[in-house]
């Protein structure tokens, strides 16, 4: 029998009060239970408006029917068909405003809960001694190189082996899954579900070359001339932006890029761990993305007594996904929206001892579509913070561009592809994700590089 409700099921989590003090993840997961009864509310729509929402373009409405039958087998094996990481895509893809925003049910109510059912059957499927044969095509002799292990790499490499290509994926760091380790928390994406899901692409084949930072360890000229016939750059956007205000260089302030690979890579909120990172009591994070709700809640439960999100404009024009504000309040942060820092004061010893800010008001939209941020006449003040966390973007390292001839970067330093299938202005080289976009969401770069992976298939079957 159909399901009506129009609200979803409830996702189980941990108490705020619990959870802001450790790393387990914040979302239990659905019960089978609960799985068929949300599968059950999907009207199985002819048109498939949720699909055309999916940059991967799973079959949504005919995995959610095997879950309302209780066959979850059948249901992972249609995911694993347009996606090589679901059970990453179940937990920090921005379902609502994708697939679950073009769900007929968010008509009149909440729409389905995709996302929640992709998570439960990925999650089931690891449980289940993988229940599903993976369907791999007959070797074809053909070598790929893959630059990068974040969701881009990966799905490229997915992909391509699954056709039959021998594929290698380089990766700059010690462990493979590029943002995934070190930029999502364990408490959102437990990096035990990451290492998994790089299993299952091993298992395809697929081969994984450690602390190679490509444009030092190997150039992409010297990659074709090991044999490899081309080239897909993942490589990411990791170089952090600053805000080039006075007392950033004291001790005391992070980018979010180095306080979450401390954290989240070098798991320095365990007692024993090696990584140095600075236990402050009162924590500024500027910006307002999923990144900043990331450092901010890591930095609670690293101890912080008091953790502030510095946005100069308003919580209506704030980025992060909405989940994510509202489980970081949950969690005691406090916003302090319609700010601005203009400066990061230091004690005699050049730690941080607070920060001036100002407050703003919002005019006239800017080219992003969003009102403009005003700085309000005589209303600076100072917070009183110890530590300060600068979450304002990220572009990609220009190292590839500076050691490969002829490849076309803009003026952000994102590397210039032709259309969407990822071709660079290289032969045989192809690019996706941040490196191409700058800083962008998960699923838009498994997108990218499962449109790359079919381009680079048609490409070496001329």
């Amino acid at each position: 029998m159909a399901n009506m409700s129009p609200k979803k099921n409830e996702m189980p989590v941990q108490a705020p009060e619990v959870r802001n003090k450790n790393f387990s993840e914040v979302a239990l997961g659905y019960t089978e239970e609960q799985a068929i009864d949300e599968a059950k509310r999907c009207l199985d729509c002819k048109n498939m408006p949720c699909v055309g929402g999916c940059p991967v373009k799973i079959y949504i409405p005919e995995f959610i029917k095997k879950v309302a039958e209780g066959d979850f087998s059948a249901a992972y094996g249609i995911i694993y068909k347009s996606s090589s990481l679901p059970a990453v895509c179940g937990r920090v893809c921005p379902q609502e405003t994708q697939c679950e925003a073009k769900c007929v049910r968010g008509i009149k109510g909440e729409p389905v809960a995709i996302g929640r059912l992709e998570r439960f059957v990925a999650d089931w499927y690891m449980k289940n001694a993988k229940a599903v044969a993976k369907s791999v095509a007959e070797p074809n002799g053909k070598r790929v190189a893959v630059v990068g292990s974040g969701p881009s790499g990966l799905t490229c490499a997915g992909h391509l082996a699954k056709l039959g290509y021998s594929v290698t994926v380089f990766e700059a760091l010690h462990i493979a899954g590029g943002v995934l380790v070190y930029g999502i928390p364990e408490f959102r994406l437990p990096k035990d579900i990451v290492k998994r899901e790089i299993d299952n692409l091993k298992a395809l084949g697929v081969e994984f070359v450690t602390n190679a930072v490509i444009g030092k360890t190997l150039t992409v000229d010297e990659l074709f001339e090991e044999g490899y016939e081309a080239v897909f750059i993942g490589s990411g956007a990791g170089l952090p932006r600053f805000m080039n205000i006075p007392g950033e260089n004291l001790n005391g302030v992070y980018s979010a890029n180095e306080f979450l690979t401390r954290t989240n890579l070098m798991k320095a909120y365990e007692e024993d761990s090696a990584t140095p990172i600075m236990k402050a009591q009162k924590v500024a994070v500027v910006g307002g993305g999923n990144v900043a709700m990331d450092a901010a809640r890591c930095a609670m439960r690293l101890g912080a007594e008091e953790v502030y999100v510095v946005y100069r404009r308003s919580m209506d024009e704030m980025p992060a996904r909405r989940e994510e504000v509202e489980h970081a309040e949950e969690e005691g942060i406090i916003f302090k929206t319609l700010n601005n820092p203009v400066e990061i004061l230091g004690n005699d010893q050049s730690f941080v001892n607070g920060i001036k800010c100002v407050r703003m008001e919002l005019g006239e939209p800017d080219e992003s579509g969003r009102r403009r941020p005003v700085e309000v006449k005589d209303s600076e003040y100072i917070l009183d913070v110890d530590a300060v966390i600068m979450s304002i973007g990220t572009s990609p390292n220009p190292l590839i561009r500076s050691t490969t001839e002829g490849l076309e970067t803009d003026r952000r330093d994102c590397i210039v592809t032709k259309d969407e299938s990822g071709l660079t202005s290289r032969e045989g080289v192809y690019a996706g994700g941040d490196a191409v976009t700058g800083a962008a969401t998960v699923i838009l770069a498994m997108g990218a590089g499962k449109n790359a992976a079919k381009a680079i298939d048609e490409y070496l079957k001329k």
